[in-house]
């Protein structure tokens, strides 16, 4: 399994849990894993089923909760769910509009099940950060606390399956990052325990607030972003912005089981940034003026920073009106980099503005590579110029073998820049 991949949700037609789970079985997500972790759930009265299904003549996959009859809901009875029909009132939730049989759970009774579930720590970390973030939005959404909120519907069997499927799938697939632009939302109303609500429902506009999440509202009446599909987009997202180049290494299509006038999928992709390694390559600038902020603060902000992705961090000693010393931060990244890095910086240090510059840059061809010295294995950069290359050692490498052999930093450096000459 290729380690840190990077996922692209396309979400044209919104997102659901169901949706997410099958666009993931799709990308190469191991079935059997998912099944074998659905069992342990100490939760009874469902069944799965993956299947292959044709949407707008397009072949996507389908991953099906079906519930027994005492936890049957109206989730894809469209009729019911946008008022026509009347009937006794229900709840709304992610995949549908439960009855009052419902058990009521708290997130303490969900966090205890994910908990005796049999799935990898990653895939449970992100269950847990799914609910907690639909348990904040249903309590802002009803005026109550975190403590106080039930999951009327939300809790219920199929969305702690669905919650739970598309964490192992995501764990299963290693997905380092994810790349969501936008939500597409329908408009309309959609009905709830108390009559019919406007589209999209709180739950949702909670989620999209707090975690900036971009909208597109379109003219499709219904709901297509639901609140489960919100949560998800919420916890797994890194940046809302495609690298300028990529390859699309594998996709996958989930289908949505509601039927509207646009087809419900849910397409993934599986992508690779390219590097331009000539003149016209772009690299953006982050710059920040910071006082009253510790030595030690900003070596932190540094470690951060670099460990986020920043490709160089620097401190300038500057001084500001009414003559105060203070420190101009400077941050080279790529462009998919900024959102995250941005937040760090408003997060750990007292700026409160942050430039930014697109810059062009020329950039020598690169590659790192493993050579064997008489002190020990070594890596070192080799750079490649028209008249030649250039080779400098790494210096962790060069850190490493200084202890290892007890010698001074400028006499490993050179020694291991001299002996790997005949190796590239």
């Amino acid at each position: 399994m290729i380690m840190n991949q990077t996922l692209y949700l396309e979400c044209y037609s919104g997102i659901s849990g169901d949706m997410m789970t099958a666009a993931l079985l799709d990308l190469g997500a191991d079935e059997k894993v998912l099944l074998e972790a659905l069992e342990s759930l100490p939760v009874k009265g469902f069944q799965t089923e993956v299947r292959r299904v044709s949407k707008a003549g397009l072949d996507a996959c389908d991953f099906h909760v079906i519930l027994d009859h005492k936890h049957e809901n109206h989730d894809h009875d469209m009729e019911y769910l946008h008022g026509h029909i009347h009937g006794h009132d229900h709840f709304h939730g992610d995949h549908g509009h439960h009855s009052h049989d419902h058990e009521h759970r708290g997130l303490t009774e969900i966090l205890e099940i994910l908990c005796r579930a049999k799935i990898t720590d990653g895939a449970r970390e992100k269950a847990v950060r799914i609910f907690e973030i639909l348990a904040e939005a249903e309590a802002r959404a009803h005026g109550t606390s975190i403590e106080k909120v039930h999951f009327h519907e939300v809790g219920a069997v199929d969305s702690i399956v669905d919650i739970t499927a598309a964490a192992v799938c995501l764990d299963n697939l290693q997905i380092d990052k994810v790349i969501i632009p936008v939500l597409y939302e329908g408009s309309g109303s959609v009905r709830c325990q108390h009559g019919v609500i406007p589209i999209p429902v709180p739950a949702v506009t909670a989620i999209t607030s707090r975690y900036s999440l971009p909208v597109h509202m379109t003219d499709v009446q219904g709901e297509l972003v639901t609140p489960t599909g919100a949560a998800i987009a919420a916890a797994i997202r890194t940046s809302s912005r495609l690298p300028e180049r990529f390859v699309i290494e594998k996709t996958g299509i989930g289908a949505g089981k509601r039927e509207y006038e646009r087809p419900s999928l849910l397409r993934a992709m599986l992508i690779r940034e390219t590097e331009n390694s000539s003149a016209g390559d772009f690299i953006y600038k982050l710059e920040s003026n910071i006082d009253d902020c510790t030595g030690e603060a900003l070596g932190y902000v540094m470690e951060q920073l670099m460990k986020a992705g920043a490709r160089d961090v620097h401190y300038t000693p500057v001084f500001m009106k009414k003559n105060r010393p203070a420190y101009q931060l400077n941050v080279i990244c790529k462009e998919e980099d900024i959102e995250k890095l941005e937040e760090i910086i408003f997060r750990e240090t007292t700026t409160i503005g942050i430039r930014r510059q697109k810059m062009e840059r020329s950039v020598l061809k690169r590659q790192v590579k493993t050579v064997r010295t008489s002190l020990g294995e070594a890596r070192v950069k080799v750079c490649f110029m028209e008249n030649g290359m250039r080779v400098y050692p790494e210096y962790e490498s060069v850190r490493e073998l200084c202890r290892k052999n007890g010698l001074s930093f400028q006499e490993t450096y050179q020694k291991i820049a001299e002996e790997c000459h005949g190796q590239i």
